[in-house]
């Protein structure tokens, strides 16, 4: 498995942890600190054992409000580095 903690930027939450499969494709786990807590605690059921390249096409440039990126959005920049470290591990 490959976790790690992204901080957002742009958003209310301060933290992302993400789990990742060993190959870096499956998402095992998500877990946001601070932030919508409901919508995220179910955003985190949601995209928990899909591929990350399909939740990534369905959240990535989402926005809230006057922001120019979102919770979501975050999501997938956080994607990104675990799936970074994954490749890394290889």
């Amino acid at each position: 498995m490959v976790a790690i903690d992204f901080k957002p930027r742009g958003v209310c939450s301060k933290n992302i942890h993400v789990e990742l499969d060993d190959a870096g494709e499956v998402i095992e786990g998500v877990a946001f600190t601070g932030g919508c807590n409901g919508n995220l605690k179910a955003i985190s059921k949601l995209v928990a054992g899909h591929p990350v390249a399909e939740i990534a096409a369905i959240l990535r440039g989402n926005t809230c409000g006057p922001r120019s990126t979102s919770c979501a959005d975050q999501l997938c920049c956080a994607l990104d580095a675990a799936q970074e470290q994954a490749r890394a591990q290889a």
